[in-house]
């Protein structure tokens, strides 16, 4: 009864809901649209555009092939003259709406007038339409897109504007640009995190690892509050940071230790990745960062250091097949690079506009191959290079590359380690090609039509003259101080490592069809500071972790679950999931076992048996197709030194979503999985790690009262509660107990792992490995709050 109750219920809600849908309830009509308060000035970048780009820029936006009735709607001039189908008709008629021909259409109540047409299933609420009205009737002032505007500096905001909203709240620009966005909402900041949360929050921030526990207590010891740029300083000058920022990095530039494809053998590129952890260790200025990888071969009087740095444009996946037509692939290998340039240091979706003008983006086609050109000199011979994994040869650790003998031959660069004498070739750039770049029909290699010169879109930064027409003259332009995208987009990029979320959302897409920045004038403030500042990645971070907007508390009060749910509006700290890398090095360093060396060849944990061999084609090539696990301190390197094979990375940092590097990322996304809870459970890692813990706190107190507590502290960085130290003695106490009464399950847990085995109690020592292993799996432990 109950049952057939509920099923009653269920349908007469839909029936309600498909009532209020034909009675236009939805989008049409609804009274939360059409009362809905307007903005007293409608602005064309954060109103209109996002309407007219959701709704009309299909057919009538920058993609001439599919443009429809000849008519533009994402230029001023276009929307501003005489429709060529219907003389003496205009789409926009400023302050005129009645005379506009979208407005008319757009209200019409014949379906075979309406726009945009009802079999496109798009459609303008009440609200949408009203701020298109309101926008003509004030003269419907048209703006480049405010992503290629130049960023800036506006006028910081006056904190009085406020004081209700904050008492005294704030420590610098960034705080009186949030501030007054919440001052406008009617919300109020949080308060300060305590010190144990922002010692912890600042570590994982700057390092990727936890804290030491002798640190926490020296700062604890000192006052946190008062000691915090000092604090961020030392973490900003530990080699943990390198590696760290590194990590982020490798995914923009989608490196692998693998070419990829079918057959996915091995390359050697790590010096390349000890080369960044490099870079970021001594602070290279980001314009210097992405001017070397760009195009430090063809620096005046380049030194290895700097051609080594070009490795970055020859990540991407290569193919070693048989049989292949060599053109289409190199053609892919030019055309990832020009994509990991869009996405990865634009922020822009330049591969939209490989086959065809970009449906949404001024970005024509023509403008794409112009950008391929830069790319389309280099001798691929070095690709087909056979790479030499070598094995201990950590030059990079001591002054880099000061061992080290150069030779460069058709793209690769050879190492030679002269204490050992073996040559390591990396792939880098040598456009030793002069080839001529054509526009590509549908974007096909063997569909060759007009020759195009290397050049920029207009729509962000012309290409000035004076520049030379290859990647040293494009990274001039990229670092250019009018380019509006370059500062913008690294910027939102730390911000969103920091806060979960970058200012835009879409940190790979800053055009059109990309998330509006939620506080526009911080964001440009900040560019431009950055800018000023000789692009210091180190000075942007510590400005915003000293800002009371990174130090605030995350918890969410009652009022923010209705007004501002995903915090945008930045009224307290975020909280969200760690990457694997981090989680992983998170249970390696609380438990001592991370090999802290810096660099070298990429080394492999464990994993589970038979994955590489179910993914590997073709007959068994050893080494190349059965993944052989390291021994001794190889197994607890940094979670950034583990072998990445493109067609099977890391499988526990897959779970945790970790992309595989076919091509460049700049934001992962964050899933919750019965998967990820399965791996904290039973992951070989994570069992061993707890149980060299267990064992070092029971050689060194194994009657001690505090043992739990103090694995409590150790991966938590703080007190645990009363209830929650209770619980977890509780559990640990008859853990033992039964234990005692099976040792030999005890000693068969406690085997698990290949690190070295103290002599302990095994009951103690299965009963607090377990306890370990439920802090370990607590969402707060992986968790960055």
């Amino acid at each position: 009864m109950k049952s057939k109750i509920a099923l009653a219920l269920i349908l007469s809600g839909l029936v309600a809901l498909l009532y209020v849908y034909k009675k236009g309830g939805f989008d049409h009509g609804y009274d939360g649209y059409s009362k809905r308060e307007l903005p007293g000035t409608v602005d064309y970048n954060f109103h209109i555009k996002p309407i007219l780009s959701d709704n009309c820029y299909t057919c009538h936006g920058p993609d001439a092939n599919k443009r429809k009735a000849g008519l533009r709607l994402d230029l001023e001039e276009t929307a501003f003259g005489e429709l060529p189908e219907s003389p003496g008709r205009f789409p926009i008629v400023p302050e005129n709406p009645n005379k506009s021909s979208i407005y008319q259409h757009i209200i019409s109540k014949d379906a075979g007038q309406l726009m945009p047409p009802p079999d496109s299933k798009l459609s303008l609420n009440a609200y949408e339409k009203r701020l298109i009205k309101k926008w003509i009737q004030q003269g419907a002032p048209f703006e480049k897109h405010w992503a290629y505007l130049p960023p800036e500096k506006s006028e910081v905001p006056k904190a009085e504007s406020a004081e209700e909203v904050s008492g005294n709240w704030g420590n610098n620009e960034i705080d009186a640009f949030v501030l007054a966005k919440l001052g406008e909402n009617g919300l109020r900041p949080s308060e300060k995190a305590s010190d144990e949360t922002l010692i912890r929050r600042i570590s994982l921030d700057l390092t990727g690892l936890p804290p030491k526990p002798e640190k926490v207590r020296e700062l604890l010891d000192k006052g946190a509050d008062s000691d915090i740029p000092r604090m961020i300083d030392e973490f900003l000058s530990s080699p943990a940071y390198g590696e760290r920022m590194t990590q982020s990095w490798l995914d923009v530039a989608r490196y692998a230790d693998s070419h990829g494809y079918q057959d996915d053998s091995y390359r050697t590129m790590w010096p390349w990745r000890d080369w960044v952890i490099h870079a970021f260790n001594e602070n290279m200025p980001y314009d210097r960062f992405l001017t070397w990888q760009l195009a430090g071969d063809l620096l005046p009087g380049a030194d290895k250091e700097q051609v080594l740095a070009t490795a970055f444009n020859r990540n991407h996946p290569i193919t070693q097949e048989g049989g292949v037509i060599q053109e289409e692939y190199r053609t892919n290998y030019v055309l990832d690079r020009t994509n990991t340039l869009g996405k990865g240091i634009l922020g822009i979706t330049l591969e939209c506009a490989q086959c065809h003008d970009h449906k949404y983006d001024a970005i024509t086609q023509r403008n794409y191959f112009e950008m391929f050109a830069f790319f389309n000199q280099v001798d691929e011979k070095g690709l087909q290079m056979d790479a030499v994994q070598a094995k201990n040869k950590k030059f990079f650790a001591d002054p880099p590359f000061m061992t080290i003998s150069r030779e460069d031959t058709e793209g690769v660069l050879s190492f030679v380690n002269l204490g050992e004498k073996e040559k390591i070739n990396v792939m880098v750039m040598n456009d030793s090609a002069p080839r001529t770049t054509y526009l590509l029909n549908r974007g096909e290699y063997d569909r060759p039509t007009d020759s195009v010169q290397p050049g920029t879109p207009s729509s962000i930064l012309a290409f000035p003259d004076e520049f030379p027409k290859n990647r040293s003259g494009l990274a001039r332009w990229l670092t250019d101080k009018d380019n509006p995208l370059t500062a913008r987009v690294y910027v939102n990029r730390l911000w969103a490592m920091l806060f979960g979320k970058g200012i835009v959302e879409t940190s790979g897409d800053f055009g059109v069809q990309g998330s509006l920045p939620t506080h526009p004038k911080l964001l440009d403030w900040l560019a431009v500071d950055f800018m000023e500042h000789d692009w210091d990645t180190k000075y942007l971070l510590k400005k915003i972790m000293l800002s009371a907007t990174y130090q605030q508390k995350s918890i969410m009060r009652p009022e923010l679950e209705t007004a501002d749910p995903e915090n945008r509006l930045l009224a307290r700290a975020p909280r969200f999931r760690m990457s694997g890398e981090m989680i992983r090095d998170y249970i390696l360093t609380t438990s001592g076992l991370l090999n802290p060396e810096i660099g070298g060849p990429s080394v492999k944990p464990y994993q589970p048996a038979g994955l590489w061999e179910e993914t590997n084609a073709g007959e068994d090539r050893g080494i190349l197709t059965r993944y052989v696990p390291d021994k001794g301190e190889d197994l607890y390197r940094r979670s950034l030194y583990t072998f990445w094979k493109r067609t099977l990375p890391p499988p526990s940092m897959t779970i945790f979503d970790a992309p595989t590097r076919d091509f460049s990322e700049v934001h992962r996304q964050k899933t919750n999985t019965p998967l990820q809870a399965l791996v904290l459970q039973n992951d070989v890692q994570v069992l061993e790690a707890a149980r060299v813990m267990a064992q070092s706190m029971l050689t060194a107190g194994p009657d001690s009262p505090d043992l739990v507590r103090d694995v409590f502290r150790r991966i938590l960085i703080r007190t645990p509660g009363e209830e929650e130290l209770s619980t977890l003695n509780d559990y640990y106490h008859d853990t033992v107990e039964l234990y005692r009464g099976n040792i030999g399950d005890a000693e068969k847990l406690v085997a698990v792992g290949e690190y070295e085995q103290r002599e302990t109690d095994p009951a103690k020592t299965a009963a607090l490995m377990l306890t370990a292993q439920i802090i370990y799996n607590l969402d707060e432990t992986i968790t960055k709050e």
